[in-house]
């Protein structure tokens, strides 16, 4: 077999076989392949797509190519969650606590943030102590006692993707739906899990910024799970504007907190609750979504949600004085007011560009290995389609310079105020 011919069969819009699909899969794996006819057989897929049964075997080959997380010794149905991505997206921290204190296993292999995009694993990282990266013997026992742990990949988990993702980087192919779709559930499958919800999300500050776009993507990604053995649904909802009130690693725990306390802002809530509800179904603990909302409800109300979420700070080294005093998280100097620049509606709020002001103050990465500034962000006080003043703070800027004229220019473009505005829907769409 001859990579040279795969190129050919992909690019005149043939369907690739099981046989071809795997030797690719190793060349990538092993180095025989080198990385230009691997960059021509990722646009050959960009222009031509692949077929749900292309994509399901790429995926499958891609997670065979590593380490395969074995949970069979945690007792229950394993529930799992996945998001492509947000800014203020903190869905992870509640929901994945609120599930367990129902009685669910959730086994929750997370990433970190990169751009505008924020990483679960930093947000936890704010919590001094928090060890994201513990063993795999570690992490079962974990969820088998607390039923809840939150980590980094263990082990070498498709190295396949890790390889061709840097190439789709730099060949501009990162968003192909086949190839989104096969490197996201080759991880996941790759965890172990029974059940997987799948929030999709669309709009400025997400990876797919139309609906059409990312209704495809989300079902390319419940296609693959379902043929792959999953029980597996997803949900596309807005990324127009931040999710929650926060952005920035310390600040988002405050507001997942507030979450489970029962105070937390409506949409993130919301959120929560609706992604929660279809695991909780899957998981077997609720007939329906909308017993299964009744059972989360009621895990914020008896105080069992932010019982597990403290169980699993202690389990993982943190320091549990987080739960009800927020300062033990690194803490930004000066507290910086941005303005109405007049009044009326708010119209524009753009996520991406939010997120970009959170990177540029330090909370963020623009290469991997940045170092983060866990103590900054931004405070949201108005959401798109609400009333302001001139003159009325619209979010508060955490930062630890007392000026900080680019992000605030960076703002000016982000936000617009007009006449009217409707507020937008959160949830767009629920594909079972």
């Amino acid at each position: 077999m001859r990579m040279v011919d795969i190129i050919d069969a992909k690019r005149n819009g043939h369907e690739l076989t099981d046989d071809q699909l795997q030797f690719f899969v190793d060349g990538v794996v092993d180095g025989s392949i080198p990385d230009y006819q691997v960059s021509a057989l990722l646009m050959a897929i960009y222009f031509q797509g692949m077929t749900s049964e292309e994509q399901t075997s790429l995926t499958m080959k891609m997670m065979h190519s590593g380490t395969h997380l074995d949970l069979s010794a945690i007792p229950g149905t394993k529930v799992d969650k996945h998001s492509t991505g947000g800014v203020g997206d903190k869905v992870s921290l509640p929901l994945a606590a609120m599930v367990a204190a129902t009685g669910i296993p959730v086994p929750m292999i997370s990433g970190r943030g990169l751009g505008h995009t924020g990483g679960t694993l930093d947000k936890l990282e704010a919590i001094p102590g928090f060890k994201v990266e513990i063993s795999e013997a570690d992490f079962i026992r974990q969820v088998a006692d607390e039923k809840l742990a939150i980590v980094g990949a263990t082990g070498e988990v498709a190295p396949a993707d890790k390889k061709i993702y840097a190439l789709r980087d730099v060949t501009d192919t990162v968003d192909s739906i086949p190839l989104i779709a096969s490197s996201i559930m080759s991880k996941k499958i790759a965890s172990g899990t029974d059940a997987l919800v799948i929030d999709v999300k669309t709009g400025a500050g997400a990876f797919m910024k139309t609906l059409d776009q990312s209704r495809a993507l989300a079902h390319a990604l419940v296609g693959i799970g379902k043929q792959a053995g999953l029980q597996c649904m997803a949900v596309i909802s807005d990324m127009n504007q931040p999710l929650g009130n926060k952005v920035g690693n310390s600040l988002e725990i405050e507001e997942s907190l507030d979450v489970l306390k029962g105070k937390g802002p409506a949409d993130l809530t919301e959120l929560v609750l609706t992604l929660g509800s279809y695991m909780v179904v899957m998981g077997g603990k609720a007939a329906n979504p909308a017993e299964g909302r009744q059972l989360l409800e009621q895990t914020i109300a008896d105080g069992t949600a932010l019982d597990r979420f403290r169980a699993m700070v202690v389990a993982q080294g943190g320091d549990p004085r987080v739960i009800d005093d927020y300062t033990v998280m690194p803490q930004a100097q000066y507290k910086i007011p941005y303005r109405a620049k007049r009044a009326g509606v708010l119209s524009r709020l753009a996520a991406d560009e939010v997120g970009m002001a959170s990177m540029l103050l330090g909370g963020g990465r623009q290469q991997a290995d940045d170092q983060l500034d866990y103590s900054v962000g931004i405070e949201l006080h108005h959401k798109l389609g609400d009333r302001v003043e001139a003159g009325e703070p619209l979010l508060t800027i955490y930062s630890n310079q007392e000026e900080v004229p680019a992000v605030e220019k960076l703002l000016d473009e982000s936000i617009e105020i007009s006449d009217h505005y409707d507020q937008p829907e959160l949830i767009h769409e629920i594909i079972e």
